[in-house]
Parts: structure tokens; sequence; C-alpha cells
């Protein structure tokens, strides 16, 4: 299937990619390789900006489920994206890619606030823009801000970039028989319960007709590959 060619996109990074072949934390040689896919991106002539989950940190989901008050627990989640934002960006900018870190709550020692207008601008003038805490609300994920942040920013596709190349019937991991689909239609993502993102995340994307493309991060080079419609990949859309 040949995929359509996309010029502005939001990329969904999960927390767990920045940990390389860790348990926990940042490991730089990962995050320099995953900075160098965007610096290709960009290169190319896309235009980008990013949502970085704060998984390989903390989740808040995960808090609560051990005790912390979920409200908490999901902010601490925020502020771990907030931290993954900075790693990403300054290995961005060692390959001289300008960037912006904007938070969704504000703290204007470490980075920018979130204001779309400002956003859209840092876009059109050629840099990257890292959306860091969330949407700013508890029981939101990250998948959720980064399907608002797509729509805010009027972009052609959201990618996620995961450690599987695209959405498969079942767990590939543990069923060598799981077959990966080329695309899907939104409803059946719903309807199934296919785990592509919260169903929030895709809700939204659905009204809004942004496709998501899921695909590997993990391998280099990819990125640029599926933006120019090669690479292995899921597209998930509207059905005409």
């Amino acid at each position: 299937m040949t995929r359509p060619h996309f010029n502005r996109i939001l990329l969904k990074l999960s927390g767990e990619v920045l940990m390389g072949k860790g348990q926990f934390g940042i490991d730089p040689e990962t995050v320099t390789r995953m900075a160098q896919q965007i610096a290709e991106a960009k290169e190319a002539g896309h235009q980008l900006c990013i949502v970085v989950g704060g998984g390989n940190i903390f989740r808040g989901i995960a808090g609560a489920a051990k005790g912390f008050d979920r409200t908490s627990a999901d902010y601490m989640g925020m502020l771990a994206t907030v931290m993954n934002a900075l790693a990403m960006q300054n290995a961005l900018e060692k390959l001289g890619v300008d960037t912006r870190v904007q938070s969704a709550i504000p703290m204007a020692s470490v980075c920018e606030p979130y204001i779309r207008r400002r956003a859209l601008r840092h876009m059109e003038k050629g840099r990257i823009v890292i959306f860091a805490a969330g949407t700013g609300n508890p029981y939101f994920t990250t998948d959720t801000a980064a399907a608002l942040r797509a729509a805010e920013m009027g972009c052609d596709a959201l990618f996620k970039g995961t450690s599987v190349d695209g959405v498969y019937n079942a767990d590939p991991k543990s069923d060598p028989g799981a077959t990966r689909y080329d695309s899907l239609g939104f409803g059946r993502v719903l309807a199934d319960n296919l785990k592509v993102m919260d169903a929030a995340a895709v809700a939204l994307c659905r009204d809004n007709n942004i496709p998501i493309v899921v695909f590997n991060i993990r391998e280099q080079g990819n990125l640029a590959d599926v933006l120019a419609g090669e690479g292995t990949a899921t597209i998930v859309q509207n059905e005409e």
C-alpha cells in the first residue's frame, strides 16, 4: 500500500524508548540516536513537533496503583516528561537543530509555557517544538496530549514511535503467529480495542481526520523511511 506524503507531523515517543536496554531512566546514547533520526527527518523538509511520555521515570497510573493519590501521581508523571523533553532538546541542539520546549505546566526558569500561536511560529521558522507536561491536567495520558497538540498544530499525521513495527492482531512479542495490519480504520481500532493509543486519543484523531502512523522508532533510519512512504508501519485513518 502506498502511504500518503505528510509534511507537518507530530512525533509521539514513549518514555520507554529513551531507556535503551536499561530498566529505568534516560540512556544518552539512545537519546542521541533518536535525535539523529529526527534531525534527518527535518533535513528532508518535514516540519516536526514532539510529545514525549514519562514512563521511563514515573508513570502516574502505576503510582496510583501503589497508593499515591492519582492526581498527585499524574502531576509527577508530567514532571517526568519535562525531564525527557529537556534531554531530547539537548541531544537535538548538539546536532545543530534549533529546538524549543514548551510545557503545559509553566516553569519559566526551565522552558517556555505552552502557547499555541508561539509554537506555530516556531515551526514556521523551522524549529522543532517539544511539548512537555502532557495536557497539564491529571487523568489524561500523553497519548491524548499528542492527539490534542497534533490537532492544534494542524499536523498532517501523528507518528507513534514504538518498539514494534506496527499494529498487530495479537502481541507479536508473545505470539509468533501475530499478523501485522498495513492499514486500519479508526472504528476497527476502537471496536476491537486494539492497543494503538488510548481511546480518547484515537477518537480525537478520528474526529479531526489525523492519521496515526505506528512504526518502530528503535530501528535506525526508520523514521525517514516511513516519512518517505517506505519502511514498515501501520496507518490508522478514516475509511472512505
